[in-house]
C-alpha cells in the first residue's frame, strides 16, 4: 500500500471519529463510539494499523509517525466528548438536593373493612370448628331454590327479586307450576354453597361460606344490590336448636364483646323448620343480624342425606351489617364508594 493511501485512511478515520464522539448524547453512545474506533481487538484504528505492514519499508517511519498522531487525535477527541458529557450532567444536577434527608413517606394501602370483617369471621368461626368453603356466584335455580325447598310458585323466585342472566328463562306461576328451569342467575344467597358441599361430602359437616350475593334492591342506607353473607351449617347426629343458640351466642361474644344479649324470634324460611330471626342488643337497641333454624328434612333429601339419621342447623348473617355495627357505619353505600378518606379510618 502506498504511503499516500495509508495516510488518507488515517485522516478520514480522524474526521469520522471526531464526528461520532461529538454526536454522542450519553455515556452509552460515547462508549459504543469508543469501541468502534479505539477497540483493542476490532476497532477501526486497529484495522488500519494492521495495514502498516503493507507500506514500503522506506515509507514506514513516516507512516508510523502519522499513525501515532492520528491515535493521539482520536483519543483526545474521546476525552473531550467525555468531559462534555460530564459537564452537561453537572449542569442539570439539582444543587439543592440533599441525599442525607429522608425521602417522602410511603402512602400504604389498607385492607378493606369488609375484607377485614370476613377475615375476622373466618377466625372466630374457625375457633368454633367451622371450615370455610366456597362456591360459584353464577348459579342455577335448582341450587338457589329447588334444593333449598323453595316452591316453584314462591315469590322469592320473581325476576324483580333476582338477577337472572340474559339467556335465562322464567315461566312464573301464571304458566302453571313449572317454576324455573336450570336458568343461570347471580346467586341470591350463599345457601347454595351448603347444597353443593352436602352433595360432595357425607355428614358430619361443620362449614361456613362467605361471599357475595346479589339482589336487585334499591341502594339506600341499609340496602345494596350486591352484599356479602356468612352462611353456617352444622350437620350430625343429634344436632338440636340448643346447639344453634350456643354457637350464635359464642359468636356474638367473640365478635361484639362479652355479655352481648342475644334473642331469637320465631320466623319462617323454606329451608329451615323451625326458623328464627336472630337479634343482638348493641348500643342500647336490638339489631337484626340474620336468620337461622334447623335444616328442613326436604333439604336433606334433595342432597341425598337421610333426615331420619341426621339433623342440622343453618344460619345466615349479613357481613356488611356486622361490619357496620362494629365500626359505627351508618350508610352501607360508604363501603362501596372507594373514598380513600373514609377507608383510611380502618
Amino acid at each position: 500500500m502506498a504511503l499516500a493511501e495509508f495516510v488518507q485512511q488515517l485522516d478520514q478515520l480522524v474526521v469520522e471519529a471526531d464526528q461520532a464522539f461529538s454526536a454522542a448524547t450519553g455515556q452509552e453512545a460515547l462508549e459504543a463510539a469508543r469501541i468502534e474506533f479505539l477497540g483493542a481487538k476490532a476497532g477501526r484504528l486497529k484495522a488500519v494499523q494492521k495495514q502498516l505492514a503493507t507500506v514500503p519499508v522506506a515509507d514506514k517511519p513516516a507512516a508510523g509517525k502519522r499513525l501515532n498522531e492520528v491515535k493521539a487525535a482520536i483519543e483526545a477527541a474521546f476525552e473531550t466528548a467525555t468531559a462534555r458529557l460530564e459537564n452537561t450532567s453537572d449542569e442539570v444536577r439539582d444543587e439543592t438536593f440533599d441525599p442525607t434527608l429522608p425521602g417522602p413517606a410511603w402512602s400504604l394501602g389498607k385492607v378493606h373493612p369488609i375484607t377485614q370483617t370476613i377475615l375476622l369471621l373466618k377466625d372466630i368461626m374457625g375457633r368454633l370448628g367451622f371450615t370455610p368453603v366456597e362456591g360459584p356466584e353464577i348459579e342455577d335455580s335448582w341450587h338457589n331454590f329447588d334444593a333449598l325447598n323453595v316452591p316453584a310458585i314462591h315469590p322469592a323466585r320473581d325476576p324483580l327479586d333476582n338477577f337472572y342472566l340474559a339467556h335465562a328463562q322464567w315461566w312464573g306461576a301464571q304458566s302453571g307450576d313449572q317454576g324455573h328451569g336450570s336458568a343461570d342467575m347471580l346467586r341470591s344467597q350463599t345457601s347454595t354453597v351448603q347444597i353443593r358441599t352436602m352433595q360432595q361430602q357425607p355428614p358430619p359437616l361443620r362449614i361456613i361460606s362467605l361471599g357475595r350475593v346479589y339482589r336487585p334492591d334499591t341502594a339506600d342506607e341499609t340496602h345494596y344490590p350486591m352484599f356479602h353473607q356468612m352462611e353456617g351449617l352444622m350437620v350430625d347426629r343429634g344436632v338440636t336448636m340448643a346447639d344453634l343458640k350456643t354457637v350464635l351466642r359464642l359468636f356474638a361474644t367473640a365478635y361484639l364483646g362479652n355479655s352481648v344479649p342475644v334473642r331469637f324470634r320465631p320466623s319462617f324460611f323454606p329451608f329451615t323448620e323451625p326458623s328464627v330471626e336472630v337479634d343482638y342488643y348493641w348500643n342500647g337497641r336490638w339489631v337484626e343480624f340474620g336468620g337461622a333454624g334447623m335444616v328442613d328434612p326436604n333439604v336433606f333429601q334433595a342432597v341425598g342425606y337421610d333426615p331420619d339419621e341426621v339433623t342440622g342447623f343453618a344460619f345466615g348473617l349479613g357481613v356488611e351489617r356486622l361490619c357496620m355495627i362494629r365500626h359505627g357505619i351508618r350508610d352501607i353505600r360508604d363501603l362501596y364508594t372507594n373514598d380513600v378518606r373514609f377507608l383510611a379510618q380502618f
